[in-house]
């Protein structure tokens, strides 16, 4: 079990980047942790289906999806791929749906809200760039601590 992120911040202080937006817990794993990937993406989910159905090996995806909530970048079925592929955990700027099946699966999920509506799939966006939203930068390959009380960042 991951180190809480309270007392890892009384550890490491400003090592760490501490994210002040509050997002909503939806995985079964409310504590996780690992080295970062990144989508970056605008109500379009193709790229986030193609990374977490790839060998995840702990990692957790940061997906900035511009804090829209007019789409759910991701669902249950993309989820599982998740779980089933090895990823730790999924951080979204933005909606997730199938809240409740979500909240089934051994997965680290935090995201803004939700939202049942479907996101375009035509693969728009980056994968593995540096992201920014909340006060703190995200790189890939940084690790990243999340739990109950909200996500910490390596610098």
């Amino acid at each position: 079990m991951p180190v809480a992120t309270a007392d890892l911040y009384d550890d490491r202080g400003e090592n760490l980047q501490s994210l002040s937006m509050q997002l909503r817990s939806f995985g079964a794993r409310t504590a996780f942790d690992g080295p970062i990937r990144t989508v970056r993406c605008f109500e379009d989910n193709a790229l986030v289906k193609k990374i977490l159905a790839s060998p995840g090996a702990g990692a957790v995806l940061v997906v900035d999806g511009g804090g829209s909530l007019n789409t759910a970048l991701m669902g249950d079925l993309i989820a599982a791929s998740a779980v089933a592929s090895g990823w730790a955990g999924v951080v979204i700027h933005g909606a997730v749906r199938d809240s409740v099946a979500i909240g089934s699966l051994d997965l680290g999920v935090k995201a803004l809200g939700t939202n049942p509506r479907k996101s375009a799939k035509e693969g728009t966006g980056e994968t593995d760039v540096t992201l920014e939203f909340g006060g703190v930068v995200f790189r890939v390959g940084a690790h990243l601590y999340g739990d109950e009380d909200g996500i910490l960042v390596e610098r």
